[in-house]
């Protein structure tokens, strides 16, 4: 009688599941946001429709501007390309590229026939040359909701459910919603939105993950 055999850990099976279709996971990333720029910087500079500026309220008053807050904000596109990794299935993979498209898309459609901006911020840009750089890169526009945060919430919802899949270690777990949460601050902080964008990202992202996974558990997925 053979004994049985260990079930492999979880860091085994992570790794497994990051090498399946690993030139699909990376092209389909890069294509993904390259489309998904072309298409934001396009609304931000040709708006169809008059700019409505994004009232403060007593929320923004509470996070002050920190511009070591940049590598945070910068780290989505990192974030972002963490959850397709994880997925072994092509299937899977490509629903989830389905899902995460369909969430930019409306946020997208949201600033074609409402394009908002973030109200200018009291600081001296030319004090911060990597903020001003960042500035005068992606203006304050396409303001609400922040697809900044709802990609982030939509990712971190997803990466959360796969590494409970793969039994990942809670400290990880915490790191990711950590990570989450650092980048909804860091579009604060660096005064690139303001909380209600914020809060309306939170929303689209979060009811797109909700969906997105829902309709993965009725599909079976492994998640």
């Amino acid at each position: 009688m053979k004994p049985p055999q260990a079930r492999p850990s979880a860091w085994s099976r992570m790794a497994e599941a990051i090498s399946r279709h690993f030139l699909l996971k990376g092209l389909g990333t890069m294509l993904f946001i390259a489309l998904f720029f072309g298409a934001y910087f396009y609304l931000l500079k040709h708006p169809a429709f008059p700019l409505t500026v994004m009232p403060r309220i007593w929320a923004d008053h509470l996070i002050g501007f920190a511009p070591l807050a940049l590598p945070v904000y910068l780290s989505l596109w990192v974030y972002v390309s963490l959850p397709p990794l994880f997925f072994s299935d092509r299937r899977e993979l490509l629903h989830y590229g389905l899902a995460i498209a369909l969430t930019c898309l409306f946020g997208l459609a949201v600033f074609f026939v409402w394009p908002t901006a973030a109200p200018p911020a009291d600081v001296d840009w030319l004090k911060y040359p990597d903020m001003q750089f960042l500035k005068n890169i992606d203006a304050a526009g396409n303001a609400c909701p922040s697809l900044h945060v709802a990609t982030a919430v939509f990712s971190g919802l997803w990466l959360h459910r796969l590494l409970r899949g793969f039994s990942a270690p809670s400290w990880l777990l915490w790191l990711n919603a950590l990570w989450c949460a650092g980048i909804a601050y860091s579009t604060l902080a660096t005064r690139q939105h303001v909380a209600v964008d914020v809060a309306a990202g939170i929303a689209l992202g979060g009811l797109a993950a909700w969906l997105s996974l829902r309709l993965h558990r009725q599909r079976g997925g492994r998640a």
